[in-house]
């Protein structure tokens, strides 16, 4: 029984030893497990925040960036407006500048073509003023010619005629006759116009012929009058008469020449 006591002392003992060796060796193993963790811990924790920290990293450079993107975007629309801007102005300056010269050219052109036609209208009344002048001028100088060769002409006339009534009264040669009239009215009056181009002289007389017979002037030739006329004979109150139709109640004096 001693024994039996002894062995389960024994037993009883290792197992004690037993239990109380894994208890320790299970201390052993928490103790040792604990600054494992308490590091496992601190990896975590340190990774955690170095993850928090370079999300926090990450989404200030992503607010930077967007920040950044937005103030450029801001200043891009900026300058753009203020360049639409400027371009606007420019546009509105070059339009006013460009409306005022025209307006400048405008009333330029219209001051130097109101200028232009004050000069002209003055150069044209100036113009009159000596056209008329010279009108003046030339009828006064024409009605003196004309006063004058009237006077001559009515002189040389008196003198003709003189001339012709002492030959007519004398009977000579040259004394006037008469066309029959069967003749005169077939070759002469208002009907029958002619020139006579140029008169014949004969013994210091003027002549022409027509019809078949010579006149011969009594009257002067009429200032105004041309030898290419169209003149006519007739036979007015007992004397033959030259008449032109451009000239009427004007008559030469002429006397048919035997």
């Amino acid at each position: 029984m001693k024994l039996v006591g002894i062995i389960s002392t024994t037993v009883l003992l290792l197992l004690l030893g037993t239990t109380a060796a894994a208890c320790a060796q299970r201390e052993e193993h928490a103790q040792e497990a604990k600054p494992a963790e308490h590091a496992q811990g601190k990896q975590e924790a340190k990774q955690a925040k170095s993850s928090q920290h370079a999300e926090q990293k990450q989404e200030s450079r992503q607010a930077k960036s967007s920040q950044h993107a937005e103030q450029k975007q801001e200043s891009r629309q900026a300058k753009s407006s203020q360049h639409a801007e400027q371009k606007q102005e420019g546009r509105q300056a070059k339009s006013s500048q460009h409306a005022e010269q025209k307006q400048e050219g405008r009333q330029a052109k219209s001051s130097q073509h109101a200028e232009q036609k004050q000069e002209g209208r003055q150069a044209k009344s100036s113009q009159r003023a000596e056209q008329k002048q010279e009108g003046r001028q030339a009828k006064s100088s024409q009605r003196a010619e004309q006063k004058q060769e009237g006077r001559q002409g009515k002189s040389e006339q008196h003198a003709e005629r003189q001339e012709y009534a002492q030959r007519s009264q004398g009977g000579g040669g040259n004394s006037g006759g008469r066309i029959p009239d069967d003749r005169f009215r077939a070759h002469f009056g208002r009907d029958h116009r002619f020139r006579i181009n140029r008169p014949t002289m004969v013994a210091g007389h003027r002549r022409f012929r027509y019809g078949g017979y010579w006149f011969g002037f009594i009257d002067p030739w009429p200032v105004g009058w041309y030898y290419t006329d169209y003149v006519y004979v007739d036979y007015v109150g007992g004397g033959y008469y030259l008449c032109n139709p451009i000239h009427p109640g004007v008559r030469i004096a002429i006397n048919v020449v035997l």
